[in-house]
């Protein structure tokens, strides 16, 4: 899978895209420190082992690098950067009853604005899947020669 270049400091502006989450009654915030183990466990349970561990990388940054989507003290989605590479975005994933609603998207670009907001230019995102999704949401491009990248070599 390659990876894909975003220009950070071009970032569309997404506060409708917030709107319409937030009146979704759906909460889009930065995981707190207390709540790693939470997050994680979500990661685990819905996802991968190795994406529950990029978000305990994620929970030791300061500010927190990672992201959460909530609704009723139940978590929807995450995003976090910062973990497989400094400057990387992912890993990422909204759980299936929860996709269509635009939180990916949402998660997707606040993970991007905090990798703004530490001063990079540029953000990668690593080991792209749907690569016509962050074409259109971010305006990433593919960066040749990029796979495996460093996903090579991967530990099971």
């Amino acid at each position: 899978m390659i990876d894909m270049l975003v220009r950070l400091y071009d970032l569309p502006d997404s506060s409708a895209l917030y709107d319409a989450v937030a009146a979704r009654d759906i909460h889009l915030r930065r995981a707190r420190a207390f709540e790693r183990h939470t997050v994680a466990a979500f990661a685990r349970e819905h996802f991968t082992e190795k994406w529950a561990s990029e978000i305990e990388v994620a929970m030791t940054r300061q500010p927190v690098a990672c992201f959460v989507a909530t609704r009723d003290k139940r978590i929807l989605g995450f995003a976090c950067y910062d973990t497989t590479a400094r400057g990387f975005f992912g890993p990422t994933g909204v759980i299936e009853d929860a996709r269509g609603l635009g939180l990916g998207k949402a998660l997707l670009m606040k993970a991007l604005e905090g990798l703004r907001d530490l001063g990079h230019a540029y953000g990668i995102i690593g080991g792209v899947g749907p690569k016509e999704f962050y074409e259109k949401a971010c305006g990433a491009i593919e960066i040749p020669g990029s796979d495996p990248g460093i996903y090579g070599d991967l530990l099971p």
